[in-house]
């Protein structure tokens, strides 16, 4: 009965298609979306007629993957689906969405104006692909796995996915996950919670590259880093991989998010090396209060981002949502306190940057944690990232807007930490405690898994900056960054054509600024 329901809720739009969805369906749609005649192809029609061949082959490929998971559904009794629990993941998973335009202004507010679109759409552009290959296959890399052995994935998919779920066959919308992701809500919210995270991570190692990287280049890196990268890292994690069998904590992010982030902006920063005017001439933000918006975004969406992650709507969402509230403010605090002492004067940025900083510590640590010990975190985390950018900034390091330093060395502060303050007085599921109460072994599993991260991210990042370099440009040319990439690379700019235009009339008139002195006397 249940098997007869997830068909008639997957037609494909409303059109009585086969299923297995491979052979007849795509080469019905075929039909109808191709030209009768092979002359009438256009670049255009060779182009979907390839699109559709891909999907084909990959659909037949996927049939005989899917067998052992649909034995597995199959076996068990379905649990049944909790409604507060599925509105509360779908309001998670919106508020994760809303993080990334909240990472644009962030971002775009901190670039100089000549720059802030390229900048936002760095941030934004994962949104459109990542949302179109985490269907495709990065959602089977990340979470699906075959038999389990003690609760965990064995062998090589310890370390990546199997292709049972390519293309979201066999993830339905009206059944819980086989695995056991989310016992009681459906399995495409889990899947669709679980895109956010990924639409997010790419987004923030832009920031280290800003105003200097090609866009086509950056583009590429997002298909591949969100493969190559973030997957393997969300399913060792996540996925029933190997850090979650040896035991490592990581809540909401700390590794799979901001540490793999950071690391990656870190040796991108260095593969492209500093602007040309960097430590030049001051580079400073063109639109605090983009900052301060963006930051104020963040925030609201990280309730989604770390009280979501209990993948229900209780006592442990509680736990997470007080804990994320609570370093966010000590973050702004210490970064403010900080920031008074040291220079005698608090900034809207620092505070910004200090909240930011507490969000990022809180999070592999969110569930797990007491709420005095979230206030420890966020200050601790801030007060390191603080004196990170200060550091970067002593070394000339040209990471553009700090995503190492608060990114990088936030999550592992707040991994770090995670080893040390986590409980059973927040969470009665914990197999064992942290350093604070004699958990030892927990202690050094999480720090082996920001080891395995850091080595991962960096090792992966640069091989993949290197392959793209080999066949296109990774850096603008130096007349485009003197002038600005938004209106090299897009053709636009985000405050009128007034920048445009004189760029125009400088090209064409070398005397412009003799005559209009001439006018003016």
């Amino acid at each position: 009965m249940a098997r007869v329901k997830r068909n008639r809720s997957t037609k494909f739009l409303r059109l009585n298609l086969p299923r297995p969805w491979g052979t007849a369906s795509w080469l019905w749609l075929f039909s109808q979306a191709t030209p009768r005649s092979p002359v009438q192809w256009s670049k255009g029609g060779w182009l979907l007629a390839g699109f559709f061949s891909v999907l084909t082959i990959a659909g037949l490929l996927a049939g005989p993957l899917m067998t052992a998971a649909v034995a597995q559904a199959a076996s068990a009794e379905p649990p049944k689906i909790d409604s507060g629990d599925t509105a509360w993941i779908l309001t998670s998973a919106a508020l994760v969405l809303f993080m990334t335009p909240g990472l644009a202004f962030f971002y775009g507010g901190l670039v100089r104006s000549r720059n802030v679109l390229n900048t936002m759409m760095m941030s934004l552009i994962g949104m459109a692909i990542v949302g179109v290959t985490w269907v495709l296959w990065g959602y089977t890399l990340s979470f699906s796995v075959g038999a389990l052995q003690d609760g965990f994935a064995q062998g090589l998919e310890g370390f990546i996915g199997n292709l049972n779920w390519l293309f979201l066959n066999n993830v339905a919308a009206d059944a819980p996950d086989p695995i056991g992701y989310g016992a009681t809500i459906p399995h495409q919210v889990f899947m669709v919670y679980q895109m956010m995270f990924a639409m997010i991570t790419v987004g923030l190692v832009s920031g280290a590259i800003a105003e200097r990287m090609t866009f086509k280049a950056f583009f590429w890196f997002v298909i591949l880093w969100s493969t190559f990268i973030y997957c393997p890292m969300a399913h060792m994690v996540w996925g029933k991989g190997f850090l979650a069998a040896r035991g490592s904590l990581d809540f909401a992010g700390g590794t799979v998010v901001h540490i793999s982030s950071g690391v990656s902006a870190l040796v991108a920063a260095w593969v492209l090396g500093s602007r040309k005017d960097y430590m030049i001439r001051p580079i400073i933000p063109h639109n605090v209060p983009f900052v301060l918006l963006g930051v104020g975004m963040l925030w609201f969406g990280w309730f989604g981002f770390n009280a979501g992650s209990a993948i229900a709507a209780g006592a442990l969402a509680t736990v997470a949502f007080v804990a994320t509230t609570v370093s966010a403010s000590a973050g702004g605090l210490a970064w403010v306190l900080i920031e008074w002492f040291t220079r005698g004067k608090p900034t809207a940025i620092g505070l910004g940057s200090g909240f930011v900083a507490g969000l990022v510590g809180i999070t592999p640590a969110a569930g797990f944690v007491t709420p005095v010990a979230a206030i420890a975190i966020g200050a601790a985390t801030a007060i390191c990232c603080f004196y990170a950018v200060n550091l970067k900034a002593k070394w000339q390091f040209d990471d553009s807007l700090d995503t190492f330093p608060v990114h990088g060395v936030g999550g592992t502060v707040g991994a770090v930490l995670t080893g040390v303050f986590a409980t059973k007085a927040a969470n009665p599921a914990l197999l064992q405690e942290g350093l604070l109460f004699g958990g030892v072994p927990l202690f050094l599993e999480n720090i082996l898994a920001v080891v395995i991260t850091y080595i991962l991210a960096g090792v992966g990042t640069f091989a993949i900056l290197k392959i793209l370099g080999s066949v296109m440009s990774l850096r603008v040319r130096p007349q485009v960054e003197d002038e600005g990439l938004d209106i090299h690379l897009h053709g636009e700019e985000a405050y009128g054509a007034s920048f445009a235009s004189e760029i125009i009339f400088a090209a064409s008139s070398p005397t412009a600024e003799e005559s209009s002195n001439q006018s003016a006397e």
